[in-house]
């Protein structure tokens, strides 16, 4: 592809490089560039690849393109910013492949997970439709599963993504968009048929700094679709709705919204409810247990009624919906009179939660267990501390992903929003050992929350991932007290 075709639509400040010159491929880690590539130097939070240019240049690369000038005569394009302009040649690379499909966005702090993965099999059983996924539980091209490190890939990686599902015959997309994504535009470029939004909550505040601007940037999706999905419930909506420039779909518990659920019933199997739509009334049925699958299941309903799908066929779908990894995800505990459940709950809000859900149907103790991750938003650990001692009747406060800290430091950090008095928690920093506590401690209809992990199935501990699958743990742990007993 010649270079004045890869740098279409891109915002070029200056060219100093053959625009005719034939260009064999696009990087953006100089590890990776080989004879005739385009290499994108693109600053970032650990390094800059402008560092590398002479690396690049040195393996192969035909031009360089940044957002800051060379200090030495070479061929390079100057462009306006150095992410949008990778964003835009990946997608002049792959031909844009996006815009031969249906693209859907979910955004918010949680939900976005079992949206997707819910909405995807609605797809494919109501539109018979070839689906493509791009999620924190891995990216999916049909049922072909493929493993991913991020919730969004970055923009070359994500357009490579786009272009093998094309090829492989997908009409649909359904993607999670974290707002990482947007901020360093790894979505640059991409636009959505619908967008939804599910909530807020405090996350990423490391990286964001204050909510305003975690609010801001996730609201930048609804800039760049045809219609938008709202949840009317959460504080935020108001925000974000005033930054939405599209017709726009509310949905709530409560009366006002377009879409909206009545009567609902919550049970340890799952939720009930009426869905709501004009003169419309719609049973709808979700085995998955909580308050949040009612707003899950109407964010579903809401894309699907977008999207030409009707509520009648969508709720039918959602009815035959499996549950997801990792999500209020029942582990088996044969012989034993008390429930174990692994959830994500990672933010305040999403233990807070799972927690009041367990409470809603629970016969015996809650019992927790939970950490935080290291190199993350510390503000939310001693908002984590005080949700799980006071939403549980024991909480046991040990390890997520410490990453790059010292554990105990991080448990501390949490201990410290535990209001004085509060007595109802241990701490243990190592997680197989407090998972095999929760066990052994267990009684008749007690409800053992494994709450952080999900569907992950590594612990990451001074930077090294480690093999830890929660299951496995309950599994063996059970196994030797069966036969310690027998």
């Amino acid at each position: 592809m010649k270079l004045k075709e890869l740098l279409h639509g891109v915002e070029i400040l200056e060219v100093h490089a053959d625009l005719e010159m034939e260009i064999a491929s696009v990087a953006y880690d100089s590890r990776k560039v080989t004879q005739g590539v385009l290499f994108a130097a693109v600053s970032g939070f650990q390094t800059d690849g402008n560092r590398f240019i002479s690396m690049a240049l040195d393996r192969g690369a035909a031009a360089i393109l940044t957002a800051k000038r060379p200090e030495r005569e070479i061929p390079y394009i100057l462009a306006a910013s150095d992410r949008l302009a990778l964003a835009q040649v990946s997608a002049n690379f792959y031909a844009h492949p996006a815009k031969k499909m249906t693209m859907i966005g979910v955004t918010g702090t949680n939900g976005k997970t079992s949206v997707a993965l819910l909405l995807k099999q609605v797809l494919e059983q109501t539109l018979h439709a070839k689906v493509g996924l791009v999620g924190t539980m891995g990216n999916q091209i049909g049922d072909l599963a493929l493993p991913t490190e991020r919730t969004t890939p970055e923009s070359l990686e994500l357009q490579a993504l786009f272009a093998q599902m094309r090829d492989a015959g997908c009409t649909h997309v359904v993607m999670e968009v974290s707002s990482h994504a947007i901020a360093l535009e790894r979505v640059g470029g991409v636009h959505y048929q619908v967008a939804a939004f599910t909530n807020l909550t405090e996350e990423h505040l490391d990286f964001h700094h204050t909510m305003e601007n975690y609010c801001d940037t996730k609201a930048r999706l609804f800039s760049r679709c045809d219609r938008a999905v709202l949840n009317r419930d959460d504080g935020y909506y108001e925000r974000i709705r005033e930054r939405t420039s599209c017709p726009v779909l509310t949905i709530s518990r409560h009366p006002g919204a377009e879409l909206r659920a009545e009567d609902v019933c919550l049970a340890s199997d799952g939720v009930a409810f009426m869905a709501v739509l004009g003169e419309e009334r719609v049973p709808v049925r979700v085995a998955i247990p909580g308050k949040f699958t009612v707003y899950n299941a109407l964010t579903v309903l809401g894309i699907a009624v977008e999207l030409g799908i009707s509520l009648e066929d969508a709720a039918k779908a959602l009815a035959a919906a499996k549950g997801v990894r990792g999500r209020v995800e029942v582990v088996p505990t044969p012989g034993k009179p008390y429930t174990v459940l692994i959830d994500y709950a990672h933010t305040p809000d999403g233990l807070e939660n799972v927690l009041a859900s367990v409470r809603s149907y629970c016969k015996g103790r809650v019992i927790v267990v939970f950490g935080c991750g290291g190199d993350r938003d510390p503000m939310k650990r001693p908002i984590m501390g005080r949700i799980g001692v006071e939403n549980s009747d024991l909480a046991i406060i040990t390890s997520d992903n410490p990453r790059s800290e010292n554990p105990l430091d991080i448990i501390r950090d949490i201990v410290r929003g535990i209001p004085e008095g509060k007595n109802t928690y241990i701490t243990m920093e190592n997680r197989p050992q407090a998972i095999r506590y929760a066990l052994d401690i267990g009684e008749k209809n007690d409800i053992i929350v494994l709450a952080g992990k999900g569907h992950e199935t590594y612990q990451e501990v001074c930077g090294v991932k480690r093999h830890m699958d929660e299951r496995e743990i309950v599994a063996e742990h059970l196994a030797e007290m069966e036969k310690h007993n027998g």
